[in-house]
């Protein structure tokens, strides 16, 4: 038998012995090479995505690889390279707009920078559960994390995350301690309280959002300053939990409220069940009742009324965190402080002059 007969028995053999699928054994890197005519390193260029290996010669690769069922090993390519190409995201709530877009936004963004993105939920901000998550994290092999922590939890002095991981923090008031991304929440909820007092409202009713909400407590704060600084006394606050239901039981109470023109509210979907409770109590919107909300969810445009809100730009929180975490695993001087991301007031047709 001469050397090409030898060579394409030996090919032959390799792919009879794969295909009768031997029981507990996994395919080799070897295997790949040998069944594709290269040397072990050129298969170890073309899984790992090495430039240098020309076309033809890939895709024998790669065909060897799919005929044979090889799945390169991660996390060995990952000890090699000292990088698990992997982003760990660490949020309290997975019912809320706000961090359901912004998560959708990372893993967009990590994608594009050739990272997977791996999801830890917390049910409880606590510390104990900040660390647990952390070290839960670690054994899941990540590069570095991305915290949402909507709730007020890294102000707190008890409250520290690990000094050995890269960290940043979307929407928080940690700013100090970490590098935080948010929207500027202050620059949208007086937006809102702006166009409304334009509009001849002697003043702005506000449905807030949760008092453990830092993005809640910031847009009360500024809707609160808002009216002071127009001379207008804030009337009594109202209280929601972000849901619908919470700002439909908040409508029904504000309907019996002769004296209220004009609410902010501070999430859209409150502000949809606060829409239901004034219809439903016979005020109408907008003559009666001008509504914003916050955050201009894709639905907006089609409450009806169509809703008058304040944008957030989710794309970019997303953008900038994946951005800010990668500067730090690089080393390229990313500091603490926060950067926060405009918001716009779009106006439909759920305000109007006062009546």
């Amino acid at each position: 038998m001469d050397t090409a007969d030898g060579a394409s028995a030996s090919t032959d053999r390799v792919r009879t012995e794969r295909r009768a699928g031997r029981r507990g054994q996994s395919v080799s890197m070897a295997d790949v090479a040998q069944l594709a005519g290269v040397s072990s390193q050129t298969v170890s260029r073309v899984s790992n995505g090495y430039a240098g290996v020309n076309e033809e010669t890939r895709r024998q690769v790669l065909a060897a690889m799919t005929e044979l069922g090889y799945r390169p090993n991660s996390a060995a390519r990952a000890l090699k390279r000292g990088e698990f190409r992997t982003i760990g995201v660490i949020t309290f709530n997975l019912s809320t707009t706000g961090n359901m877009r912004t998560l959708e936004a990372i893993a967009t963004s990590a994608a594009q920078e050739g990272y997977a993105v791996t999801l830890l939920p917390v049910a409880v901000p606590t510390h104990d559960e900040v660390r647990g998550a952390f070290s839960r994290l670690g054994e899941l092999a990540v590069d570095a994390v991305i915290a949402i922590m909507e709730v007020h939890l890294l102000d707190a002095a008890t409250i520290s995350l690990p000094p050995h991981v890269q960290v940043v923090v979307a929407d928080s008031d940690a700013g100090d301690r970490y590098s935080v991304v948010d929207t500027d929440q202050a620059m949208g909820a007086r937006a809102a309280v702006r166009h409304l007092l334009d509009l001849g409202h002697r003043t702005v009713w506000h449905l807030a959002g949760p008092e453990e909400s830092f993005a809640a407590q910031r847009r009360e704060d500024a809707w609160r300053a808002g009216l002071t600084e127009a001379g207008r006394v804030p009337p009594p606050l109202v209280r929601g939990d972000w849901s619908a239901e919470s700002g439909y039981r908040a409508g029904l109470r504000l309907a019996d409220e002769e004296a209220c023109t004009a609410v902010f509210a501070a999430n859209d979907q409150m502000a949809l069940g606060l829409l239901r409770a004034l219809h439903e109590r016979g005020r109408k919107i907008p003559d009666d009742v001008s509504v914003i909300g916050f955050d201009d969810i894709p639905e907006a445009g089609s409450f009806l009324p169509p809703l008058t809100t304040v944008h957030q730009d989710f794309a970019e929180v997303g953008r900038l965190c994946v951005e800010g975490v990668l500067r730090r695993m690089r080393h390229e001087g990313a500091e603490h402080g926060t950067t926060l991301v405009p918001t716009r007031l779009v106006v439909r047709d759920s305000t109007a002059p006062a009546p």
